[in-house]
């Protein structure tokens, strides 16, 4: 199937409002180590694939029964639900590559009606995590990568690509892209994006979508 367009999101913090990390941490009483991690993570002041092990080894044993309770903390972003469908009415697609996890992103996607997503899978065994993440870690390149995946994959010419994000592990997705757009930025990411999105309203960029 072609598409005339393509918008790439990251998720925690640009899809949704959440760092879904941090609610599964919460289930076992550590979400502050675990979000200062994912603050210098989003920084760049450390690898990501490291920091990533390192935070999932926080969440070991919390019951995968967690997820349900996440999953209504989650928030989707204003705005996403305007942006998805007006990429939708200009016969484009809508991907979401996360840093973060399909066991929750898989529900959260279907229902925003996003055409494509990748993420991370946690391992888990006897119905708890096991504090390991399951398979490759997507990390920055393979942001990038699957944008390039996806554009080819639907016929997009690279100028009609766009990618939103955040954290520094979106910059090289920004960069493959277009349009790379910082929503909700660090400094670092705001200073390298070709544009910044200042509020935090996705429907913002709703007025840059190539016609």
């Amino acid at each position: 199937m072609s598409a005339r367009l393509l918008v790439v999101l990251d998720a925690d913090s640009t899809l949704i409002r959440n760092e879904v990390i941090e609610l599964i941490a919460d289930e076992v009483g550590r979400r502050a180590e675990v979000a200062a991690a994912t603050e210098a993570a989003m920084r760049g002041e450390v690898e990501f694939a490291e920091s990533l092990r390192a935070r999932v080894q926080a969440l070991r044993g919390v019951p995968t029964a967690a997820f349900a309770r996440v999953l209504t903390r989650i928030e989707p972003t204003p705005g996403v639900r305007e942006l998805i469908a007006a990429v939708h009415e200009r016969g484009g697609i809508v991907g979401v590559v996360s840093g973060g996890f399909h066991e929750i992103l898989d529900t959260v996607a279907r229902e925003l009606e996003v055409d494509a997503w990748r993420a991370n899978r946690l391992e888990a065994a006897a119905g708890v995590l096991t504090g390991r993440v399951d398979g490759e870690i997507v990390d920055a390149a393979a942001k990038a990568s699957t944008l390039r995946e996806w554009a080819d994959r639907h016929g997009v010419p690279p100028e009609r690509t766009i990618a939103i994000g955040d954290g520094a592990n979106d910059l090289l997705m920004m960069q493959a892209a277009a349009l790379g757009l910082a929503f909700n930025a660090k400094p670092a990411v705001r200073a390298q994006a070709d544009l910044v999105v200042g509020p935090v309203d996705l429907a913002q960029v709703i007025p840059l979508l190539p016609l």
